[in-house]
């Protein structure tokens, strides 16, 4: 993107939609019969989290039917930046490297796709050289390229046109802005990206600038598949993407429903990742998400495709009546408060520090949905899905443990330290579209009232995020002192999740996502090491010590790692969930026992 980071775009995409009033039911809820399976043939309750359900079931075959609450942000393989939108996209677009086809922590490992294997890496760590398969063709049956991949990775230069998308691809092979997309383009054959070469249609060489340790996870994103000139139509390529999958477009009316097809020219042999089980797939878009749910549970559909839980309604019956048919995964991402240090006195770490302290930590969870539909206390800001995350073992301010339900006593001392023994006001800023954020900072708001802190809370409309408190200026104009919002890994690694939160060079006048302003020359420093840092010991004690000094310097109030209740009906087999895509399912190759 121009000034923004799209990274917001997909967490604001997966948070979770609900209704306030039924949030406190879940975290009783559990019984209820079917715990090891039942007669309609569902695998048991959390059978296929983080392992893999009924795959001796698999058959070909059937339609796989979809349902969604909420359309992807773009269907186009550069702009995409849903996380449900990056696992679907799987069925009609390839890349040279993909997350592995693997439950849990294997499904976030890397496996080639298009290449013939992972990068050979060369000068130091910045040549990448890659080799296409045989075989790998588009929908038309001519041959994948290097220069199509070529092509489509180029597109993500040209925000003007496609906004939207990560651009990591653009500020690691093009730090100074030197390429101006293949829109404009003045070779003739529009590929005149500097950093990556293509000798012959099978070899692809990229050059990085600086040596990047993330970078091969970066060509794993949906936004690194080939798109081929001769079918690009630009802003409208999202309407009908040029298939290089096992399944192609048949028909899509934004909102309303979406239609797969196999593609007829595709080869098995030819990929490494696809099963192809279904011979159709289709999507259904609800206005309501109850009337989702309650198709789910009467066996019209088969899964949820934006993957963000239940609604509590549903989550409620569904726990009650169908325990069988649910997973309970943690979705990889945090749900936190942050405090922007342009807004006083959060510029002082002791006042930000009487905030942790005097929070009751049992209730923010608890307006989350509980333990089961929440989940468990955050205690800090690296994401379970990230290597050189410690989970609640690394709590500094004893969020889960002494400090629990709050410790007024030390959030006094705190106050009085930054000099404002009797409390303060402030303004909480909360998104209007999210009704658990808004029960999120009502807790909070009456714990921090006990302690003398006296919290306004200003709703405002979630469709605006990146121009409201993505606006640093904003912000300090508002007077926003606490910030309501939540984060998951683009690729499961600290510079994935936390980068574009923590290093002073994403401070950006428009699109922040840095929204406390943290301008820490330690920081910075760490992740400049990390993306020279070639070995994974290496890398994940680096991790580490980020996560340390962010928590370190007060910036965040952490409420939860995050967890889902998630439908899966009784008629899918080889269904898992992946941390490849933040505890979703991998959809990439579910089936149907029994094809209809």
């Amino acid at each position: 993107m121009t000034t923004q980071r799209a990274s917001g775009r997909r967490k604001q995409a997966l948070a979770a939609v609900a209704a306030v009033a039924a949030l406190l039911t879940t975290a009783a809820c559990g019984g209820g019969s079917g715990d090891k399976g039942s007669k309609d043939g569902a695998a048991g309750f959390d059978a296929a989290n983080n392992k893999i359900a009924q795959a001796s079931l698999a058959k070909k075959g059937g339609t796989l039917k979809f349902g969604a609450a909420q359309d992807a942000d773009s269907w186009d393989t550069t702009r995409g930046y849903y996380g449900f939108m990056w696992d679907f996209s799987r069925y009609y677009s390839r890349q040279l490297v993909t997350n592995a086809p693997a439950a849990g922590k294997e499904g976030a490992k890397l496996a080639p796709d298009l290449a013939t294997g992972l990068a050979k890496i060369s000068d130091d760590g910045k040549t990448y050289t890659y080799t296409l398969r045989d075989g790998s063709t588009w929908e038309d049956g001519k041959p994948i390229t290097s220069k199509d991949v070529k092509y489509g990775i180029e597109r993500v230069w040209a925000q003007d046109v496609l906004s939207g998308g990560p651009t990591y691809l653009q500020e690691v092979l093009d730090p100074k802005g030197e390429y101006k997309g293949p829109y404009k383009d003045k070779s003739a054959d529009k590929l005149g990206l500097k950093a990556i070469d293509t000798p012959d249609d099978k070899t692809i060489v990229f050059h990085l600038p600086k040596a990047n340790s993330d970078f091969e996870e970066m060509l794993a994103l949906t936004s690194a598949s080939p798109v081929r000139q001769d079918k690009d139509t630009k802003s409208k390529y999202a309407l009908h993407p040029f298939s290089s999958g096992p399944y192609k477009f048949a028909s899509y009316n934004p909102g309303k429903d979406l239609t797969l097809v196999r593609n007829t020219e595709w080869k098995q042999a030819a990929d490494p990742i696809r099963k192809a089980y279904p011979d159709k797939i289709t999507v259904q878009f609800f206005s309501n998400a109850n009337d989702l749910d309650q198709r789910l549970i009467s066996g019209d559909l088969d899964l949820d495709l934006n993957q963000t839980g239940m609604s509590p309604q549903g989550r409620t019956e569904a726990l009650k009546q169908h325990k069988e048919n649910l997973d309970n995964p943690v979705s990889g991402y945090i749900r936190y408060a942050v405090f922007p240090q342009s807004v006083k006195p959060f510029d002082n770490i002791h006042c930000r520090m009487a905030v942790i302290y005097g929070a009751d930590h049992v209730s923010l969870q608890t307006a989350r949905g509980g333990p089961v539909a929440g989940g468990d206390i955050g205690t800090n800001m690296l994401p379970p899905s990230v290597a050189g995350a410690e989970g609640q073992k690394y709590d500094p301010y004893g969020l889960s443990g002494a400090n629990k339900t709050g410790n007024a006593a030390k959030a006094k001392e705190e106050l009085k330290a930054c000099g404002k023994p009797n409390g303060f006001k402030t303004t909480m800023a909360v998104r209007n579209n999210k009704p658990v954020e808004v029960a999120t900072a009502q807790s909070l708001q009456a714990s921090l009232k006990k302690i003398g802190i006296d919290v306004e809370i200003d709703q405002f409309d979630g469709s605006q995020t990146t121009g409201i408190i993505g606006s640093p200026s904003n912000v300090q104009k508002k007077g926003y002192g606490i910030i309501i919002m939540g984060w998951g890994p683009d690729f499961p690694s600290v510079q994935g999740f936390g980068l574009p939160l923590w290093d002073s060079s994403y401070i950006h006048e428009s699109g922040n996502n840095n929204y406390a302003l943290i301008d820490d020359k330690s920081i910075d420093g760490l992740f400049d090491q990390y993306t020279t840092t070639l070995d994974e010991a290496g890398k994940t004690q680096i991790a580490t010590q980020i996560n340390h000094k962010v928590m370190e310097g007060a910036y965040y109030l952490p409420f939860t790692f995050e967890k889902f209740i998630n439908w899966r009906s009784s008629n899918l087999a080889n269904v898992y969930t992946t941390d490849g895509y933040s505890g979703m399912y991998d959809f990439v190759n579910l089936s149907l026992k029994n094809p209809k």
